[in-house]
């Protein structure tokens, strides 16, 4: 056998060989905005408003307590009727497949309240523990709220005075994703169907998270 056909033969190898590889690994090689199949991603991350807020358990929470780490991102309150109770719900639901991942990146879920005229620390702690102990809940000065809940690409504002005890918040219920340099990068939208609240699809997280994850 010559030498020409045993160089023929090892690149043909070689070609067939990456040909294979790419086959079977041709997802991970994609970016990873475009291995995700729900997830609506920013054009650029985007850097959180410098924080200081008070967490559930009366413990100061600054843009450092989401470095190292992904964070699922909700917007709400504790008083709210409906999205606020079943969105957090429906994480709790997918939330054990979540945390059994096998990642060395930890992901959190972080409710944000942005009512804190109503919700004390003693409130938060009590609503979040009633959906998980290990989710995280936290709220601030509106002074601190606005601009943060504004940078995240969401929005919230109070519908009516606060003099009426029973009064709304207007709040995005989108949730949103933050990598581990404490940047936001995209959310999940709610659907919206007709009567049907418009919350978004864990399954769709579920989905996406690993990949997220590098899984």
């Amino acid at each position: 056998m010559n030498n020409k056909l045993l160089t023929f033969i090892a690149l043909t190898a070689i070609v067939i060989g990456g040909f294979v590889a790419y086959l079977m690994n041709g997802d991970t090689n994609k970016p990873i905005q475009e291995q995700t199949e729900y997830m609506s991603w920013y054009p650029q991350p985007r850097a959180l408003n410098p924080f200081v807020l008070t967490d559930h358990k009366g413990a100061e929470m600054t843009n450092a307590s989401l470095q190292n780490q992904w964070t699922l991102a909700f917007v709400g309150y504790t008083f709210c009727p409906d999205i606020c109770p079943v969105t957090l719900a429906e994480i709790n639901k997918v939330y054990p497949q979540l945390a059994s991942l096998d990642t060395q990146t930890p992901l959190k879920i972080w409710f944000l309240s942005v009512d804190p005229k109503r919700d004390t620390t003693e409130r938060l702690n009590e609503y979040i523990n009633y959906f998980n102990p290990e989710f995280v809940a936290s709220t601030g000065p509106h002074a601190e709220l606005f601009p943060l809940v504004r940078s995240m690409g969401m929005m919230y504002s109070t519908s009516e005075s606060t003099d009426n005890p029973n009064y709304l918040v207007d709040h995005s219920a989108s949730i949103v994703v933050i990598n581990p340099q404490g940047q936001v990068v995209g959310r999940f939208k709610p659907k919206h169907e007709p009567g049907k609240l418009p919350v978004s699809d864990t399954q769709q997280i579920l989905t996406d998270i690993p990949k997220l994850l590098g899984l």
